[in-house]
């Protein structure tokens, strides 16, 4: 069973990224479980003179990350960059002995979110992980796709997240 943690880059409620990882959750193809991290705003602010261990919610989230064979991240733009609560879980995870390099796949719910995808990349490999191209896609979602199931709904979103899924299940078998 191919296990995939999802990270939303957004705190908000009605975030368009959380929806978009929660109907990626209901198109997983057989044999892959996505959770979705629902713990980033609670995370304290990374300092690196700070022990993890200190921190049960940090230590947690550690563990998750390391257990998990890929990453599946939605995230938005804010002010041409990666929003300050999603790049401060990256942070964590950087200093992480257990974390290693992994694949990840990028979603992207806004096709003018450039800069903030072109950052995450940027931080992403630095971090040494793996990136996989032909599972990150960008499937621009209009105010209508505000949730989950009007995603699924839409044929033509629904079939390129899930052929994004599939092809990072291969990614991970190969």
């Amino acid at each position: 069973m191919l296990d995939i943690l999802a990270l939303s880059g957004s705190l908000r409620a009605a975030s368009l990224n959380t929806a978009l990882l929660r109907a990626a959750q209901a198109l997983a193809p057989a044999g892959m479980t996505i959770e979705i991290y629902e713990g980033l705003g609670a995370l304290p602010l990374f300092n690196p003179d700070l022990d993890p261990r200190a921190f049960p919610n940090v230590t947690a989230f550690l563990i998750r990350a390391a257990q998990a064979d890929a990453l599946l991240i939605a995230c938005p733009e804010y002010a041409r960059g990666i929003p300050g609560a999603f790049k401060n879980a990256l942070d964590w995870l950087v200093g992480c002995e257990d974390f290693g390099a992994k694949k990840v796949a990028l979603l992207n719910a806004s096709a003018r979110a450039t800069a903030a995808q072109d950052a995450l990349r940027l931080v992403l490999t630095t971090m040494a992980m793996e990136i996989v191209e032909p599972a990150s896609v960008t499937v621009p979602l209009a105010g209508a796709h505000g949730d989950p199931a009007a995603i699924l709904a839409d044929a033509e979103i629904a079939a390129r997240l899930a052929s994004a899924l599939e092809t990072l299940a291969e990614a991970l078998a190969a």
